[in-house]
Order: C-alpha cells, then sequence, then structure tokens
C-alpha cells in the first residue's frame, strides 16, 4: 500500500510498537517517557520553558480545549475562516456561546493584510485563532504578518499548527503564539489518536476556564508535571511518539525532516505543471499538494485504490484532489503516483 493522506506510509520499527503488548502505565519508566517526549516537543516548536497537553483524541478535540478553557476567558475571538478547519473554529466559538468574528477568506486564497488589519482595528477582539495551514486547500497563511498585527494590538494569538508542524518553520516563542496545536498523524508521521497542546510560559499561572471534565487544561497540567495524564491513554500511541521524536532529534532535527517535506512537494509539484494540473494555493505550504486534475475525476480517487492500493484525499470541490508529502515517500513513488493519476485521467 502507497499512502498519501495522514498518516503516510509510517517507519516498520514505529509500527512494531503497535503489534507489542501494552505495558503498564502508571509507572516511573512511563512518566519518563512523557517527560522526554514533553521535553522534544517543546524544543522543536520553539517553547523550551512552556508547556505540554497530550490528549487522547483528534485534532479536534484538542481545538475544543483550546476554545473551553481559554477562548471562553476572552471577551471576543477573531477567526481566520479559510476553509474547513478554519471554520471549526468559528463553530467551536458559537458552541461555547463566545462572542466571535468570522473573517472569511476565499478557497485557496491568501488573506489580504491590510484588510485584516483594518478589520482588526474595528472589532477589537483580544484572541485570534488561525490556521498556520489551511489543509482543505493547501493554502498557508503568513503567521509573521499575522503575529505582527495581534502583537500591535494587544490580541492573544492561537495557532492550528496541526498540518504544518514539520513542514513548515515554526518557532512558537519567536511568534509569540500564546497556544499551539498539532496531532500525530501529520507531521510526526505515527497513527492518529493523539493531540498535542503548545501553551507559553506567558500563560503559567493563567485562570483558565473549567467547562470540560475531560479536557480540563489545569488538570491535565498538574498530571503532566509527573508524566503522567489524569486519565487512561493510548499507551501504545505514547510510547510511538516518543520513539519518533528520538528518531527525530538522531536524524539532524526539525530541519532535516523540513527539508525532506519540501523536497517532496517540490518535485510533485513540477510533475503538476508538467500534466497541467493547477495547483490553487496562492501561497501552497509543503504539507500538501491540492490540485485540480482536467478529466474524470470521479473515476480516479476509487480507481487508485482499487487497481493501484495508492491513497489520495478528495477535496471538498470537483476534480480537487490533496497528496501528503509527509511519512514515508520517495521522490519515485511520486513519479510512480503521478503516472498512475495520469493513466487513470486519460482513460
Amino acid at each position: 500500500m502507497k499512502s498519501y493522506v495522514f498518516p503516510g506510509n509510517i517507519r516498520e520499527d514505529i509500527l512494531a510498537i503497535g503489534n507489542c503488548q501494552i505495558p503498564y502505565m502508571r509507572t516511573k519508566e512511563f512518566s519518563g517517557i512523557n517527560l522526554e517526549s514533553e521535553a522534544l516537543l517543546l524544543d522543536f516548536i520553539g517553547s523550551p520553558k512552556g508547556n505540554v497537553i497530550i490528549y487522547t483524541g483528534s485534532g479536534t478535540g484538542a481545538m475544543d480545549a483550546i476554545v473551553s478553557n481559554y477562548v471562553k476567558t476572552k471577551k471576543k475571538a477573531f477567526v481566520i475562516d479559510g476553509g474547513t478547519f478554519g471554520h471549526r473554529w468559528y463553530a467551536l466559538c458559537e458552541y461555547y456561546q463566545v462572542e466571535s468574528y468570522d473573517y472569511k477568506v476565499s478557497f485557496a486564497k491568501d488573506i489580504d493584510y491590510i484588510d485584516l488589519e483594518n478589520v482588526l482595528c474595528r472589532e477589537k477582539p483580544d484572541v485570534l485563532l488561525c490556521q498556520h495551514h489551511e489543509t482543505s486547500s493547501g493554502q498557508k497563511f503568513d503567521l509573521e504578518k499575522i503575529s505582527k498585527l495581534c502583537k500591535k494590538y494587544n490580541i492573544s494569538l492561537v495557532v492550528d499548527a496541526i498540518s504544518s508542524f514539520l513542514a513548515e518553520e515554526l518557532d512558537m516563542e519567536t511568534l509569540e503564539i500564546d497556544i499551539c496545536l498539532t496531532s500525530t498523524q501529520k507531521g510526526l508521521n505515527i497513527p492518529p489518536g493523539l493531540s498535542i497542546i503548545f501553551i507559553s510560559p506567558k500563560l503559567k499561572g493563567y485562570s483558565f476556564a473549567h467547562l470540560g471534565y475531560y479536557f480540563d487544561f489545569e488538570e491535565n497540567l498538574s498530571n503532566m508535571k509527573r508524566g503522567q495524564t489524569p486519565y487512561s491513554p493510548a499507551t501504545s500511541i505514547f510510547l510511538q511518539l516518543h520513539k519518533r521524536l528520538l528518531q527525530i532529534r538522531k536524524d539532524g532535527g526539525v530541519r532535516n525532516v523540513i527539508n525532506k517535506v519540501k523536497e517532496r512537494a517540490l518535485y510533485f509539484r513540477q510533475l503538476c505543471m508538467e500534466n497541467n494540473w493547477n495547483i490553487p494555493a496562492e501561497c501552497p505550504s509543503y504539507a500538501i499538494t491540492g490540485f485540480y486534475v482536467n478529466r474524470n475525476s470521479d473515476k480516479i480517487f476509487r480507481a487508485l485504490i482499487e487497481e493501484k492500493d495508492i491513497f489520495i484525499m478528495p477535496g471538498s470541490v470537483p476534480g480537487f484532489f490533496r497528496v501528503s508529502h509527509m511519512g514515508e515517500q520517495s521522490l519515485e513513488d511520486l513519479l510512480e503516483l503521478a503516472l498512475a493519476i495520469k493513466e487513470i485521467e486519460s482513460r
């Protein structure tokens, strides 16, 4: 099987952990593993003095936790709504009855940053929620520009880096991000099941809200001090996370991972150009390539699975597909994928 989704193909030594007997988690050994994972995660995202919460749950669970614990303490939220996942921030604010402004950005378009500043001045929010990379379209937003505006107007910055972590440059401290999140099945390229929240040291001692039992920030932060979770974790995935973080450190660190993702993305985009497949994102992330095919779009997804044992991601609009550049993937694999898509498209 060849997988160009999330996660992509996973290293065999990581998969092997999932086939092992599961150790008991309330031990000093498991605590030590989690504390080392926390330190590595904070180092990789550029916030060595921050804190980490690791939930057994998807990325949306972490978004829910951020809104219910943190955003709920604010008077007004500002949501950059550039697609499916940007809109999810707005839906969560509505669910928790947080006053919020839904700033819509067209599909695969970049933000008009001059207009953004004008609207921020008018709306006067005290927290801004955005994606670094809107996974539904492939569009990457400019966090440096967003961060400068947040600093200028004293707005707390919360960033969903679920699909940009380990695919794009991201330094939480430099960008003065207060809370950031990711999940295990994207850049970390291990099985889905864990979501990770990074909390800036600026928020140490912050009075979070308490609107959810399982996702309560203070309860989870208190337990993480001893390397534990308050409730039963997905133990095997915690072990896979630890091993993957050690591999990243051993194999040259974050820079090396990002460079590999970038190389694959640029190569596949060249193949897209050669096949006249349009890439709509104005500023595409290296994490994925979203592209339009010209013919037989209704056949490509199923034919790749049934005939080639290949998985890619369909998009929310006709003829649009997405290919991840994370995971175990070679340039030869990408050429094979492009040839397979071209062959089905040409029938």
